[in-house]
């Protein structure tokens, strides 16, 4: 039976795929770490009640946040192992889902506060997590090669997650909470 822990990461380093070790804190890691916390967070979405009729979007988002992972996760030049691919119809999927609750919400008239419903709230973490992790990739590409559509798939997966929210207030006739700045 294998253990869990390897205690090969005690001293503040990991493996990549393909075998390089890395300072934990390295750029690399920072972005699929954040891209693993956006995933847990879209967990937190899927089993919310509210959105039981949403699970095999929310499932599919993850999977492609793992395909994205472990792109991340590898060694520019790995090539020993076929990792999963990301489409342009992946991303296509999210422009599609926005755009059918697009033409059900009321149209947006001013910013709005995250809160209102704890799912609503959990739909705005999970799309700060996603700038975030999003930030993060586009500080590796300036480093080195990233796949152009994991950019393009975490700006619009952050959109995505921006329109849920709307969904979810609409569905639990939650209140929209306007920002009103300080006169």
């Amino acid at each position: 039976m294998s253990k869990i822990y390897t205690k090969t990461g005690d001293l503040g380093a990991t493996s990549l795929v393909g075998g390089t070790r890395l300072s934990k804190d390295h750029d690399k890691i920072e972005a699929y770490g954040a891209v693993d916390e956006l995933n847990a967070w879209i967990g937190v979405l899927s089993d919310s009640p509210e959105n039981s009729q949403r699970q095999a979007d929310l499932k599919e988002i993850q999977d492609r946040l793992f395909t994205i992972g472990a792109d991340l996760a590898s060694e520019t030049t790995y090539t020993k192992k076929k990792l999963p691919d990301l489409f342009e119809s992946d991303v296509e999927a999210l422009e599609k889902l926005m755009d059918e609750m697009d033409k059900l919400v009321p149209p947006l008239r001013a910013f709005v506060l995250p809160g209102g419903h704890p799912a609503v709230s959990w739909a705005h973490v999970a799309r700060t997590v996603c700038r975030r992790a999003e930030r993060q990739v586009i500080k590796l590409a300036k480093q080195e090669e990233v796949n152009p559509l994991v950019i393009q798939y975490l700006n619009r997966l952050s959109d995505y997650l921006f329109m849920l929210s709307r969904k979810i207030t609409q569905e639990q006739n939650a209140p929209e909470i306007s920002w009103k700045p300080r006169k």
